[in-house]
């Protein structure tokens, strides 16, 4: 490759990281919307209160705004729904019908409304920054379409989390349209750090020979698996707590852990059997690769990410569920999920590429 390529490359790697760091900042701020129970503070979608920017107050608004604002939710519902019996999904779309939580309309509250403006925000932000990220991926269709093609998937992906997101606010917060949402915003990350990396190897040419046995890999994608099973786990947690605090009047944290049911003692669990297969990795991870090599530094990275996991775990349930520790549990278990996704990809590319050492 001449310099020029170089360049390009270089330019499309410093974007498209600052793309999944903004990623990844989203999923903490959705996790402090959800925490703070913000995510009905704009009843509409893409506007907040029919607005650009949302009110500040509640004597900005009609009377019956939250009969006007219902009535907007259950129009889309009753589209989203029939589009449903079209493909075929007539109990999902019967389940959604006769769900009575969507017909409760929150009051307005200034403060929650706009934490979930700032969500918005920053959502249309990493919009524009793919965007950014596709414009520069054009340059490298010649080096490797394939960079290209994921760069243009991953804007069709993100309008569509966008569209999921429309829906989650409609139906008045379903949790299981909560966990959709939260799925897609994964495999957005994936996709953005299959092109980080493919184009970083594509510009470390200067390498040494490096080889791994087959079974560090596997342990590793079994690993990935298994965190991905547990951070749906949680979702359902969440959802658990969520109902606990409802009933409790948002009163009495201390005694929301006892209250949770199987959900909740499956993940805590769980998590016995993610650390012993991660410690059988270290190990291997540790004796097979070199001391400096990009693999190895990445291990040593998803150890902290790890500890500090099972640290905010062990902090929300001993500690009456900390609002400020949700939203870090949830990025940690999605910084873990990346950084594995990322030594994944080094394994498989180690088979076709030489390795650089740091």
């Amino acid at each position: 490759m001449n310099q020029n390529t170089d360049k390009i490359l270089n330019s499309f790697r410093r974007i498209s990281t600052i793309t999944v760091v903004a990623v990844y900042f989203l999923i903490l701020v959705g996790g402090i919307v959800r925490s703070t129970g913000s995510g009905m503070g704009c009843p509409d979608w893409p506007k907040c209160f029919g607005s650009v920017i949302p009110p500040t107050s509640v004597d900005q608004l009609p009377k019956n705004y939250q009969d006007i604002y219902l009535e907007k939710r259950l129009a889309k519902n009753e589209r989203f729904v029939a589009s449903l019996e079209r493909m075929g999904f007539e109990k999902t779309a019967e389940k959604i019908s006769n769900d009575k939580s969507i017909l409760v309309e929150e009051e307005f509250n200034a403060t929650k409304t706009w934490i979930e403006y700032i969500n918005r925000l920053i959502g249309v932000v990493i919009g524009f920054l793919i965007i950014l990220t596709v414009w520069k991926s054009f340059k490298l269709w010649k080096t490797d379409p394939r960079i290209t093609l994921l760069s243009i998937f991953s804007l069709v992906l993100v309008l569509f989390i966008g569209w999921i997101g429309s829906l989650v606010v409609s139906t008045n917060l379903l949790p299981w349209m909560i966990t959709i949402h939260m799925v897609l915003a994964l495999f957005l990350v994936w996709i953005l750090l299959y092109v980080n990396q493919r184009s970083s190897l594509l510009l470390d040419r200067k390498s040494v020979s490096v080889q791994f046995p087959d079974k560090i890999k596997w342990i590793l994608i079994l690993g990935t698996f298994l965190m991905f099973v547990q951070v749906v786990l949680g979702t359902q947690v969440r959802e658990e707590v969520d109902h606990v605090a409802e009933s409790l009047g948002n009163l009495l944290r201390d005694n929301w852990v006892s209250q949770l049911g199987i959900s909740f003692l499956i993940h805590r669990s769980f998590s016995l059997v993610l650390l012993g297969v991660h410690v059988v990795y270290f190990f291997w991870a540790f004796k097979y690769t070199l001391r400096n090599s990009p693999i190895n530094v990445w291990t040593q990275v998803l150890i902290l990410f790890i500890l500090l996991e099972i640290a905010s775990g062990i902090g929300m349930a001993y500690f009456g569920i900390p609002a400020f520790l949700q939203p870090i549990h949830l990025l940690l278990g999605s910084l873990i999920l990346g950084v594995q996704f990322i030594l994944i990809y080094q394994f498989s590319a180690n088979k076709k590429y030489k390795l650089n050492q740091i």
